[in-house]
């Protein structure tokens, strides 16, 4: 079979140059470089001595010595980051969210959310193989990236500055995952893992019972609506008693026909079980004459345990202490939260290659679900009565799940290029049977915890809703290069895009309708609403709202975009990259009432936009080139932050709620990037950036009408962000050691990034409420000069390993150390400070080392995360005074795994 080989450097520029295209990458990245075509340019290969006929050899051989230094990042016309096979790898993480942390001006939120340069998650652009991607998650548009697990990927670029042949959504950067394709040889690999953490495996946890197949992340039916009340929901009308659609009778038989035990009953488990996973992944490539196909496919499941035990408190405003200003916690809650997470991924990748063209096939398939317990106690000041003991509980089951079918083809003539690319995608969230109750303690009757289901303090819940999304993405480019004495090539192309999305959510409530006496309101949580509870106490299912409550909405982006593009080389070591883009999107989210109900305010969004983009480069010296780029590019808010529709997140327990009337955010991104090439593989980078935002959405925190806390959105007049980044890689050859160090090397990767940035609010200026919906004074909601939410000011990563720097097999070892400082997570409710994120310093190992036992191949990796133990903390400081809005334990966490090679 012939061997075949990537190059990388060309893949990459015919992806940014061309079009967001996916990228075939089938070695690690410093494999590539390795078979890369020396002869491209010559800024690529430094000529040190060139002797014909050299002593020793053949007088008809010509023995080339020098220092050939090919670079993807150096090779490309914009400022990017580039993660292959090799450095995913190093990292040990499990999915691409994590290794993407690990690069220069990234962060990771919540383990799942990229940040690119301190800009939230709605200014970066995730695409898979160039292709738009839906996410399941209600609050964002962008998919959360810990849904890609790492051995379906093959390479991640994050471009920082704009080009015209991406969409206009580019805030902070665009990350193109890669999937893998065409394999050089054909294998198999199994990987079996095993895992736990600190403050999780073997301690005290809370779950469940649902039904048998949890494990999988499969419902088997338990948690379907009942028939009954899924045709009663259809009806689009308030569930409730009102003598004419619903008697106390049909509202009984909803109560009672709902699954309870399984889904209701809270557990303790004092052992919680380690984490597992299994994958497995294989490939062939298949040669018929001058053409070369390819197969390449994956499975994988994971099955995991998170336990977090802390503290949840909420102020209702500013007091006096001690005769300053000072913050006191009027909801306070000791809480202990254990989910279990379940995924199942596939892959299934077909390629095809003949003469200078390519056609790729990919199907991928990803669901992730999570299984949610717990329990918390504490007093609620706000809503019940400071003096109150409650108890409360939660369970849940959220089903996420992604599917996407892609067709790309990249055909090459001598100076002429054509890329076409299709693709579906459909991602899916849906949350049954989330259930929250909550007793309170009587001190004068039964002397124990009581719910009657009507007391303050005293309830039981259930909600129900669903998601769904539909991508539907088609591009073409064209490309030309005009071959004289000044190079350029010209490309242009048109792409559309499509976003579906309908989301339902229905809220209720469990009343007995004549009172519950004393014991039954003693009763645990599913003899409560047992059967026979429903049927002798007449509980009945009242849905939570009214008529002009929003239980659905149904969103829809539409875009069109074209562009033209030419990079030209304007003279030795000058190269010009310059373009515009041209797109028309049409955005509209429109609230469903229930019947009768008032239309809610919808959204309708139709905007054009002119998105200019050029960068310079110049090779003063051989390993040295300077970038200067600039650009406009705009972010349109997110269909979550638009539907005025109430949604709880788990990761914060907080309540989510949109505002129809935001406005697109535009950008005016402007940097400066110097780049010093040491050897293969090594650099040290150095750049300033600028961004200048127009309406920049920012989160805002507010507390309505008993004493809710809500988080919700509205538009900031204008923000500025600026800052430096710096990067080393340098590897240090170690054979002068001699003995167990002659084929080893030690790798030293750094990079640090400050930003700073400032909202800019005058006196004049007018915001929309996000609650009144209503114009009211900017002053009001920012204050002049605040960071812009999701900002770190210091980004830090550091990588120091040994490995192995030949061929013979894998031998890594590494110390990974990352820092982000604290950053604002939502401006503070009613003049209240802002609510801090701390995550601190994490240190984490990871080794991996390739074996033979038998005459099998096996490689073994080991890791232990957040070495340091630090915890998690959000909170509010004023003065002396802390609210410690969210605060848990980490733990530290260790895995091995292996796998084995055929």
């Amino acid at each position: 079979m012939k061997k075949r080989t990537s190059l990388m450097s060309a893949l990459l520029l015919s992806s940014i140059l061309i079009a967001p295209a996916a990228m075939a990458q089938d070695a690690p990245a410093e494999e590539a470089e390795d078979t890369q075509d020396t002869t491209e340019t010559d800024d690529e290969f430094q000529e040190e001595d060139i002797d014909i006929s050299a002593p020793g050899a053949d007088a008809n051989e010509i023995v080339v010595r020098g220092r050939y230094i090919p670079n993807p990042i150096r090779a490309t016309p914009e400022v990017v980051s580039v993660l292959g096979t090799e450095e995913i790898a190093r990292t040990g993480e499990g999915d691409i969210a994590g290794s993407l942390g690990k690069v220069t001006g990234l962060s990771v939120v919540g383990g799942r959310f990229v940040f690119v340069r301190g800009l939230g998650e709605r200014y970066s652009l995730a695409l898979l193989n160039g292709n738009p991607l839906p996410s399941p998650e209600p609050l964002r548009r962008v998919v959360p990236l810990d849904l890609f697990p790492t051995s379906v990927i093959a390479s991640s670029v994050v471009q920082k500055s704009y080009s015209a042949n991406y969409p206009g959504e580019f805030g902070g950067g665009v990350i193109n995952l890669t999937t893998k394709t065409t394999p050089d040889e054909t294998f198999l690999d199994i990987g079996l893992s095993i895992g736990g953490n600190s403050e999780t495996t073997g301690e005290l946890g809370y779950t469940h019972f649902g039904q048998d197949w949890d494990w999988t992340g499969f419902d088997d039916g338990t948690r379907d609506i009942p028939a009954g009340l899924q045709q009663a929901i259809d009806q689009n009308i308030l569930i409730a008693q009102d003598g004419v659609n619903f008697s106390s009778e049909d509202l009984q038989a909803f109560a009672a026909s709902l699954v309870n035990s399984p889904t209701s009953l809270i557990q303790r488990n004092n052992n919680i079980p380690v984490n597992w996973s299994a994958d497995i992944t294989g490939g062939t490539s298949i040669e018929s004459g001058d053409a070369l196909f390819g197969i390449f496919a994956t499975a994988g499941i994971s099955n995991s345990w998170r336990t977090r035990g802390g503290v949840q408190q909420q102020t209702q405003g500013v007091v006096q202490i001690d005769g300053q200003d000072g913050l006191l916690p009027d909801r306070n809650f000791q809480y202990l939260t254990t989910q279990n997470r379940a995924v199942v991924n596939g892959m299934l990748g077909l390629s095809a290659e003949f003469a200078d063209h390519q056609v790729r096939f990919v199907n991928l398939f990803i669901r992730d679900t999570l299984k949610d317990s717990s329990i918390s106690a504490g007093i609620d000041a706000i809503s019940v009565d400071p003096n109150l003991p409650l108890n409360q509980g939660r369970t849940s089951w959220f089903e996420r799940q992604l599917y996407t079918s892609q067709l790309v083809g990249e055909f090459e003539w001598d100076l002429f290029s054509l890329d076409v690319r299709a693709s579906y995608a459909n991602s899916q969230r849906e949350a049954p049977y989330e259930r929250t109750y909550s007793y309170a303690f009587d001190d004068e009757i039964a002397n124990d915890f009581v719910n009657d289901l009507t007391s303050p303090g005293e309830s039981a819940r259930i909600r129900f809703s669903d998601l769904t999304d539909d991508v539907y993405g088609a591009g073409i480019d064209l490309g030309y290069l005009f071959d004289g004495n000044v190079p350029i090539t010209v490309s242009a192309g048109y792409s559309y895009y499509l976003n579906e999305r309908a989301a339902e959510r229905r809220d209720f409530r469990f009343v007995p309708a004549n009172g519950l006496p004393n014991p039954v309101d003693q009763l645990r949580i599913d003899f409560l609403l047992s059967d026979f509870s429903v049927d002798f106490y007449d509980i009945e299912l009242r849905e939570v709202g009214a008529v002009n409550s929003v239980p659905r909405y149904n969103a829809e982006l539409e875009v069109h975009a074209g562009y033209i593009q030419a990079d030209a080389e304007l003279s030795e070591g000058l190269r010009l990259n310059v373009g515009a883009r041209y797109e028309d999107g049409t955005q509209t989210v429109t609230p469903l009432t229930l019947a009768g109900g008032n239309p809610g305010t919808a959204t309708n969004l139709s905007n054009d936009y002119w998105l200019p983009a050029a960068t310079l480069t110049w090779n003063p010296l051989d390993d040295f080139q300077i970038r200067v780029a600039a650009s406009k590019t705009i972010a349109r808010p997110q269909f979550r932050e638009l539907a005025f529709q109430q949604f709880l997140d788990l990761e914060t327990d907080r309540t989510f709620i949109g505002n129809p009337l935001l406005t697109d955010s535009e950008l005016f991104n402007a940097e400066a990037r110097a780049e010093y090439y040491l050897g293969r593989g090594e650099r040290i980078t150095g750049a300033v950036f600028y961004k200048d935002i127009d309406n920049p959405i920012e989160s805002v925190a507010f507390i309505q009408g008993g004493g809710a806390f809500f988080q919700g959105f509205s538009n900031a007049p204008k923000a500025t962000l600026y800052g430096a980044e710096i990067e080393l890689v340098k590897y240090f050859p170690l054979y002068d050691w001699g003995g167990f160090f002659e084929n080893r090397r030690l790798l030293l990767a750094a990079n640090y990034t400050y930003t700073e940035s400032e909202i800019k609010v005058g006196a004049n200026d007018q915001t929309i409420s996000p609650i009144t919906l209503l114009p009211v004074a900017a002053t009001g909601l920012f204050t002049d000069g605040d960071r812009l939410t999701g900002q770190s000011k210091h980004i830090a990563n550091l990588q120091f390993g040994l490995e192995r720097d030949d061929d013979e097999k894998l031998s890594q070892q590494t110390i990974i150390v990352s820092y982000n400082s604290p950053r604002v997570t939502a401006r503070g409710p009613q003049d209240q400070p802002d609510l801090v994120e701390r995550t601190g310093w994490q240190l984490d190992f990871v080794a991996r080392e390739e074996f033979n036992l038998f005459g099998q191949d096996f490689e073994l990796k080991l890791t232990a995360r957040n070495i340091l133990g630090e915890d998690y903390r959000e909170s509010q400081t004023l003065n002396n005074s802390v609210i410690l809005n969210n605060a848990y334990e980490v733990g530290t966490s260790y895995s091995a795994s292996v796998t084995l090679k055929f």
